[in-house]
């Protein structure tokens, strides 16, 4: 019994780490933010806290494609339209999801 439930245990660990190196990392989304957004939006703390984890969820939906209509007409459109972003979305979402304003979390860049 006791060397199943060890067995068990190192799967589930196992499990978690592969899964955790295959989702998008908040570190690049980071630097992606303060690259791309922290001239507009202020520092990571300053930005992230503009939503709730939800409300990003709803933005990074669909590619991204209501946080690119939400930046329509302004000096970030470009951006938002290039290859760049459609590459470092997921990473962007992750960061701002984790520090979002109901996370408790807060960024080191802020």
């Amino acid at each position: 019994m006791k060397k199943s439930t060890s067995l068990f245990l190192a799967a589930v660990v196992a499990v978690g780490m592969m899964s955790a190196s295959a989702s998008a990392d908040e570190k690049k989304g980071q630097k992606a933010y303060l690259k791309t957004c922290k001239t507009c939006h202020g520092n990571g703390t300053k930005g992230a806290a503009m939503h709730t984890q939800n409300e990003w969820d709803a933005l990074f939906a669909n590619g991204g494609a209501n946080i690119i209509k939400a930046h329509v007409g302004t000096k970030a459109e470009a951006t938002f339209n290039s290859d760049g972003f459609k590459e470092k979305a997921q990473d962007l979402r992750d960061f701002l999801f984790m520090y979002g304003n109901d996370s408790g979390n807060v960024p080191s860049c802020g």
